[in-house]
């Protein structure tokens, strides 16, 4: 177009400084500095690169790491895929994509914060584990008397799997009496009466479930004194060669009762009687605070993969798939073989985009795991602060953190620039 090449130079100089002041130098002095020791005083070539593939919490972050960008991507790409196809179906399609997208305003620290709640372990405060106890309650039955146990030297003693057993045989027409001990008397509920003895039958199995304890101590041992209270709703067992052959529970009174064939067995007070009270999944533990951070980035940015993906949908040719319907295909067929193979070159894109994304992540899993488990979760970003600035006070091993994350990224960023050059092109 005629202009001069310094005319076309002067205008490009702001953003070529600011680049170089931003991106070019800092590179730069971050490989320079990954070949000192650190204080920067001595020159240790790739020392600290050795360092970096020998240490065992920064080995776990590498892992941790190559599990992000295997794990994230996919099921966010996914999930973005099935609510882009089911906002073409549902009715308030714009309040769906609006829901969905509506984590994306929300920034990193205050989605950390969000997170580190919804995973508490208190059912009272953590929305994850208050629904986690809500379904195991719906279907089990809460511990009757969390902590009870028999008395030491009784015919009552513990048993595999946090059961008790008699040690003797249950009789006909001769009361089994099962004491236990160990709960608080403000901890029985507030209905409780006193226990009875259980009448003697000549055909079946009977005795009572109690506290074998009277304020004061002045119960004695294994008999139902005034005042020891029942303990009602005590599931018990009749068991013969490790088979349960009946069961029956404790009454209002304490008393139970068990058929005939419970004769000659000896009598076991399930677990489940005296098992604490369940309070959800650890999702801050060692074990699930990666897949639980992980969880919380899907949340963040399945809504962008859905956006990006949702407008490659509205390219896609619907005389396609009307074409697919009219030969005969379903719909599963046609989101198989037509949607996904169309869709493919947006799907790369999006897949590759959040690729470098996880690679850089640091926030989610600096706010969200708590000190004792923030090394299970630990990945490259956070330990590259870590080592430098967060205590580790080694700005070399911590540099050489940063170079590595820089030639994980470029290839990744190469694929898709050239990608969308190709794309541009066609």
């Amino acid at each position: 177009m005629g202009t001069r090449p310094w005319v076309a130079a002067l205008f490009l100089l702001p953003a070529l400084l600011l680049l170089g002041a931003l991106v070019v130098y800092p590179i730069v002095y971050t490989v320079q500095r990954s070949l000192f020791d650190a204080d920067g005083s001595a020159f240790v070539g790739l020392k600290n690169f050795g360092t970096v593939f020998t240490d065992h919490g920064i080995l776990t972050a590498v892992r941790n790491n190559a599990i992000w960008v295997v794990v994230a991507p996919t099921v966010a790409t996914a999930l973005g895929l099935v609510f882009a196809v089911l906002t073409e179906r549902v009715r308030w399609s714009t309040a769906f994509k609006l829901v969905i997208f509506m984590p994306m305003a929300i920034s990193m620290l205050a989605a950390g914060i969000i997170f580190r709640l919804v995973y508490e372990q208190d059912p009272g405060r953590g929305v994850a584990n208050a629904v986690v106890v809500a379904v195991h309650d719906t279907f089990t039955d809460n511990a009757a008397y969390p902590g009870a146990r028999p008395r030491p030297g009784g015919d009552l003693a513990p048993s595999a799997g946090g059961s008790f057993t008699t040690k003797s045989a249950a009789q006909q027409g001769s009361p089994a009496d099962l004491p236990l001990i160990g709960i608080p008397q403000n901890k029985l509920p507030s209905n409780a009466v006193d226990a009875k003895p259980a009448p003697s039958q000549p055909d079946s199995v009977t005795g009572t479930v109690w506290l074998d304890f009277r304020p004061g101590g002045t119960g004695k041992p294994g008999v139902i004194d005034p005042g020891e209270k029942a303990l009602s709703g005590v599931k018990v067992q009749a068991v013969k060669d490790g088979k349960v052959v009946a069961t029956a529970k404790s009454g209002k009174d304490g008393t139970y009762k068990l058929p005939a064939s419970a004769a000659g067995a000896q009598l076991r007070l399930p677990a489940s009687n005296f098992s604490g009270k369940y309070n959800g999944v650890n999702w801050l533990g060692p074990n699930l605070i990666t897949p639980s951070i992980i969880g919380s980035y899907i949340w963040m940015w399945a809504g962008f993969a859905m956006v990006l993906i949702a407008a490659g949908l509205a390219g896609v040719p619907r005389e396609l798939m009307e074409q697919a319907r009219v030969d005969g295909a379903n719909e599963w067929q046609v989101f198989r073989r037509i949607t996904v193979p169309l869709l493919a070159p947006v799907l790369v894109v999006v897949t590759v985009t959040l690729m470098i994304n996880v690679l850089k992540i640091f926030d989610l899993v600096y706010i969200i795991a708590p000190g004792s488990t923030q090394s299970d979760a630990n990945v490259l970003a956070l330990q590259l602060y870590l080592s430098s600035f967060g205590g580790g006070d080694n700005q070399g091993v911590g540099s050489a953190i940063g170079v590595i994350l820089l030639l994980l990224v470029l290839p990744v960023m190469i694929f898709n620039i050239r990608r969308l050059r190709r794309e541009g092109r066609r």
